[in-house]
């Protein structure tokens, strides 16, 4: 049995004492690997690493940061297969689904091969007489990141590419669902050159959360995960003096107006729904069909829907895969039955699929509940399953109320051909990222990615030029070189500009 071990000092670690828990094969139920479980202790010399590490490599040329970022760009995209189907076995989506999740993250580091123009500064001269004034950003030393089972790769890609182009040393601690990834990508930072403690991986569970979230060496923490989670971690990394930014969960709407392409907007929320079996934190769970778009909207849902091809991800033809775990799935399964008992009906109905041969496994098919009303769980809750729930409103002022009235403000997106209904609902609508005919409205790594309410705490949104501010500080610098024929005075009043 394979056993998975931290990455510190830039190589595998483990005492062999530590305790460990089973990652399981989705697709089959089957154990795969055992994960070691780090500690307080762990989390402590992986710190004290980077330490000292970062002190070397925070000064560092842009060059020489830029060259290893460019190095892990190429090795990525060499390796993509292989980390594909590594991705695919612990988390049991497509290896076609893990390729786009992958290729998302490249775009960050796409987007740090160009660092020296995203850190440039600021400069004035002559604020006052012989005063020049410049500003610039500098790390802020061992930062670190808690990420979520979904993305195993995109979404740590979207975090330490940054933190370690501006500087810093970043501690990853990954979900311990799906581990493999992250110690794949430590071994391409190490063929591609990154100091050893720049980049450490510590496997765990609260504990390793909680000695990340309290450790006085650490200045920051970017965390994806449930919204009470991101809550928790927020507060707590704050209390500690940290700088948090904590992108929580989401219930994503889409609206369709009748004016809109209706098998163009089935086709691409069927998408958004029931890709990588809904565990996506940009999932589209809730459609609000406005008027006469309800009927023939359902209609070519539940056409797509019943199309849609199960079965373990890394079986040719297969459009998607099982959930992570048994309680997930057994979870879905709860919120749908309580919807149709409450009076929903299942158009088409995932509950009890089994695939042949993989009877093990943890699969709900694609389903479509119809007529769901907001006091339904399957809608008020995230459910992160390939479940879509369909409401029913009047007018686009009813639904533009009802998306508003979600406490969660991650993503939304609008199905129409309406260039002036477009734009009131990307000015009115809370949300942080919004979509036009496009169900999924992730922005592209020189963008940046966050969620408003309930879905995002602290100032900052990930990855892009809001990353970058997060993992570096300002510096302001006020010059002056006297002349030593003009000795100025000295002055007990506050200095001022004076010509």
């Amino acid at each position: 049995m394979e056993r998975i071990t931290h990455w510190v000092g830039g190589a595998p670690e483990d005492d062999g004492t530590a305790r460990t828990i089973p990652v399981v094969d989705p697709a089959t139920g089957r154990q795969s690997a055992e994960l070691t479980l780090g500690d307080a202790d762990v989390v402590d010399r992986a710190v004290r690493a980077a330490t000292v590490a970062q002190r070397a490599w925070g000064r560092a040329s842009l060059v020489t940061r830029t060259a290893v970022m460019f190095r892990l760009r190429q090795l990525l995209l060499d390796e993509i297969d292989v980390l594909a189907r590594i991705i695919s076995a612990e988390h049991g989506k497509t290896v076609e689904d893990a390729v786009g999740e992958i290729r998302r993250g490249c775009e960050t580091v796409d987007y740090v091969c160009g660092i020296s123009a995203a850190t440039k500064g600021e400069f004035s001269a002559d604020v006052s007489t012989g005063v020049d004034v410049h500003a610039f950003r500098q790390p802020l030393g061992v930062v670190a990141g808690i990420t979520p089972f979904n993305f195993p790769a995109m979404v740590p890609l979207w975090m330490h590419p940054v933190a370690i182009a501006t500087g810093n040393a970043f501690v990853l601690k990954p979900s311990e669902r799906d581990p493999s990834a992250s110690m794949f990508v430590a071994d391409l930072y190490r063929r591609a050159g990154l100091p050893d403690g720049v980049f450490s991986v510590v496997h765990g569970d609260k504990a390793v959360v909680d000695a990340i979230l309290d450790h006085p060496g650490i200045a920051a923490v970017s965390f994806v995960g449930s919204t009470p989670v991101a809550r928790y971690v927020q507060q707590r990394g704050v209390a500690a003096g940290k700088r948090v930014q904590a992108l929580g969960g989401a219930n994503n709407h889409a609206v369709v107006l009748p004016d809109a392409d209706i098998a163009f907007a089935a086709a691409q929320i069927a998408s958004g729904a029931f890709g990588s079996a809904g565990e996506r934190c940009m999932a589209v769970p809730v459609a609000i069909a406005v008027g006469e778009a309800a009927d023939p909207f359902v209609d070519e849902l539940r056409r797509l829907a019943a199309a849609v091809v199960v079965g373990p991800g890394d079986r040719p033809g297969v459009e998607m895969g099982p959930l992570i775990t048994a309680t997930s799935r057994d979870r879905v399964v709860e919120l749908v039955t309580q919807a149709v008992d409450a009076g929903a009906h299942a158009v088409v109905d995932g509950r009890g699929l089994v695939v042949a041969g993989y009877e093990g496994g943890h699969f709900v098919g694609p389903t479509v509940l119809d007529h769901v009303t907001t006091d339904m769980r399957a809608y008020r809750e995230e459910v992160f399953g390939p479940v879509l729930t369909v409401l029913r409103v009047d007018t686009f002022e009813d639904a533009l109320a009802l998306v508003n009235s979600s406490p969660f403000g991650n993503g939304s997106a609008v199905f129409t051909s309406s260039g002036e209904l477009a734009r009131r609902y990307v000015h009115e609508v809370q949300a942080g990222m919004v979509g036009v005919n496009v169900p999924i409205p992730v922005p592209v790594a020189f963008y940046s990615f966050g969620g408003w309410k309930e879905s995002l705490f602290g100032d900052h949104h990930a990855h892009g030029p809001e990353g970058v501010r997060f993992w570096t500080r300002q510096k302001v610098v006020t010059t002056r070189w006297p002349h030593q024929d003009r000795p100025v005075a000295a002055s007990m009043a506050f200095p001022n500009v004076v010509a």
